[in-house]
């Protein structure tokens, strides 16, 4: 609608005041946070879907180059507060283009996860017991398993389990809030900023008509010798074995143009892992 410069205020504030709501600001008015993180989960699956989760593995390919890591958009799609990358991921130093990896990632309850790569006829590998973490890097000629420095293990201690952080989120002491609809990829989303426990805030794009969580922000990155922002898009969801999952996971971070992608190829939901699986891998 257009207003002459004459046309008084006073009666362009009263037209406005009556104008419809549109569908996302009516959504917004209607719906509190956790009945938007219940419709949510409705939509991933259900609540008794996740709860009955305890063991999942992805294969696929995913980017790596540039000394950064494709592997954190794994991470902050469960996690989105970890921000620390994958050392195991990172290119061999010196190596500037993009390559695309095959990877499988197994994961189990109690944080517990092990990935492995095939790179240049080597298979690094990065291991998480649950309380401890472990890397062997061939391809940086690093021959020996190392520990994870500080820092990695308390980013790992700090991610979702299996479920991610939505799911009982009360019980995990998190406190969820809407704040208000955003434009993701040209769909209305709501967001909700998460409050987490340890005080890390996070946010969530949940899609206002199929409720699934389209973006997710992770933790500001130093690179460059600045903080950037991380978001992490969640594309192409598939229905397995009752669970509503991303089959594309894309990592962008604010300043930079390229991204990072992880495409899952398979994903096997409740296979039987041993825990052996995710003690400290062996030197070769």
């Amino acid at each position: 609608m257009m207003f002459r410069k004459t046309f008084p205020l006073f009666l362009t504030l009263s037209l406005l005041s009556i104008l419809p709501l549109t569908t996302a600001q009516a959504q917004t008015a209607s719906l509190t946070a956790p009945q938007i993180v219940e419709k949510n989960i409705a939509a991933r699956g259900g609540l008794q879907a996740w709860r009955g989760l305890q063991t999942m593995t992805w294969t696929g390919k995913m980017d790596a180059g540039g000394g950064d890591s494709a592997a954190r958009s794994r991470r902050a799609a469960l996690a989105p507060s970890s921000s620390t990358s994958h050392p195991v991921m990172n290119a061999p130093e010196g190596k500037t283009e993009q390559v695309q990896l095959p990877f499988t990632l197994y994961m189990k309850r109690g944080r517990k996860s092990r990935i492995e790569l095939e790179f240049a006829g080597k298979k690094p590998v990065q291991v998480y017991d649950g309380t401890n973490g472990w890397k062997y890097r061939p391809f940086l000629n690093r021959e020996v398993v190392e520990p994870f420095t500080n820092d990695e293990l308390k980013s790992e201690a700090q991610k979702s389990d299996l479920d991610g952080p939505l799911v009982d989120y009360a019980a995990k002491g998190t406190k969820v809030e809407s704040v208000g609809v955003e434009k993701v990829e040209g769909h209305d989303c709501y967001k909700l900023k998460l409050t987490l426990k340890s005080g890390d805030v996070q946010y969530v794009w949940i899609d206002t008509q199929s409720f699934l969580d389209v973006k997710v922000s992770g933790t500001p990155r130093r690179m460059d010798g600045r903080m950037h922002n991380v978001y992490i898009y969640q594309r192409d969801f598939k229905t397995v074995q009752g669970l509503v999952l991303p089959q594309v996971l894309e990592t962008a971070v604010d300043g930079y143009r390229d991204t990072h992608k992880m495409v899952i190829e398979s994903l096997v939901i409740n296979p039987k892992l041993d825990d052996s699986l995710f003690k400290k891998p062996q030197s070769k």
